[in-house]
C-alpha cells in the first residue's frame, strides 16, 4: 500500500480541484439527511487496483462513510463484478464520486495494462518487465504501485535513487568511459551504475568501463542477441524503446534480463468502472 502521509496530499489536491466551490448540484437537489449506498462496478474485464484510494477519497470528504472492498488488489475481475461499495450521506457520495473513480480507473487501467505485458512473456521466462519515469506528474507513486499490482516491476523512483547515464549525460560528460568512471567514483557503494548505449560499439565501451547495467536503446532483435553474447554475464542487460505487446516475447527470447516499457504508464487506457447509487432508509 501507500503511506497516508503520501497519499492524503494527492487526494486532497484532487478534491480541492473538484470541490473548491462546493458541490452546487448536490447541495441544491439532495436533502442533507438523505442516505445512499453506491457500488463501483467493472464494466470491462480488468485487474482491480486502487480500492484503498477509492475508499480514502470518501473518508477525506466524510469520515462517517463506510467503505467495503469486495475485490482484493491485483485480482483479475470480469465485467459486471462489484469492486467496492460505499455507504453514507448521499451528498458525500456524490461529492467524491468523480475523484474516486478517476483514481480507481487510472490505477486499474495501469495494472491491467501491466498484466497484459507480463502475460505476453514466453512461458517460464526469467525476464522482468519494468516501468519508466514516463508517469503523470504528481501521480507517479500511484501509477508505480499499479504497475507492481499488475505483476510488473518499477525502475528507479526518481533522479536521486539510482545512477542511469543516458545519451545526454554522455554528451555532457565527454564520452561513455568518462561518465561511468566519474559516476563510480562518486556514487554510494550501494548504487549500481547503469549506462544507456545506442549500438554494439557503445556496448563494448560500456562493458570495458565495467558498467553494472547496460540499457540497450532501440536495438533490433539480432543486435539484442549479439549484445547478450558479447556481455556474457558481465553486465545486466536492459532492453528498451518501442517495445509492444506484439514484440515483447521476441525481445525476452533474446536473453536480456530486463525489459523497460514506458507504455505501462504513459499509454495505459483507463479501466471502465461505473458507480451505481441507490437510496437507503
Amino acid at each position: 500500500m501507500i503511506a497516508q502521509a503520501i497519499l492524503d496530499p494527492i487526494i486532497d489536491r484532487a478534491l480541492a480541484e473538484d470541490l473548491g466551490g462546493g458541490d452546487l448540484t448536490s447541495e441544491l437537489t439532495v436533502d442533507a439527511d438523505t442516505r445512499a449506498r453506491a457500488v463501483a462496478v467493472a464494466r470491462t474485464d480488468l485487474i482491480a487496483c486502487g480500492g484503498f484510494v477509492f475508499a480514502r477519497v470518501f473518508e477525506r470528504i466524510d469520515p462517517s462513510v463506510r467503505v467495503v472492498l469486495h475485490e482484493a488488489e491485483g485480482t483479475r475481475v470480469e465485467s459486471g463484478r462489484e469492486l467496492w461499495s460505499v455507504q453514507g450521506a448521499a451528498r458525500s457520495l456524490l461529492a467524491g464520486e468523480r475523484t474516486a473513480l478517476n483514481f480507481a480507473q487510472r490505477m486499474s487501467g495501469v495494472a491491467t495494462h501491466a498484466r497484459a505485458y507480463v502475460d505476453a512473456l514466453p512461458r517460464g521466462s526469467s525476464t522482468i518487465v519494468t516501468d519508466t519515469r514516463k508517469t503523470t506528474p504528481g501521480l507517479r507513486v500511484l501509477e508505480r504501485y499499479a504497475v507492481r499490482t499488475g505483476g510488473a516491476h518499477s525502475h528507479r523512483d526518481n533522479l536521486g535513487s539510482a545512477v542511469l547515464i543516458k545519451d545526454n549525460h554522455i554528451v555532457a560528460a565527454g564520452d561513455i568511459r568518462k561518465a561511468v568512471e566519474r559516476a563510480r567514483k562518486g556514487a554510494p557503494h550501494t548504487s549500481r551504475i547503469e549506462v544507456e548505449v545506442e549500438n554494439l560499439d557503445e556496448l563494448d565501451v560500456a562493458l570495458e568501463a565495467k558498467a553494472d547495467i547496460i540499457l540497450l536503446d532501440n536495438f533490433a532483435l539480432d543486435e539484442l542477441r549479439e549484445a547478450v553474447r558479447r556481455a556474457s554475464g558481465r553486465a545486466l542487460l536492459e532492453a528498451s524503446g518501442g517495445i509492444t505487446l506484439e514484440s515483447i516475447a521476441k525481445v525476452a527470447a533474446t536473453g536480456v534480463q530486463v525489459i523497460s516499457v514506458g507504455a505501462l504508464t504513459h499509454s495505459a487506457p483507463a479501466a471502465d468502472i461505473a458507480l451505481d447509487l441507490d437510496l437507503i432508509s
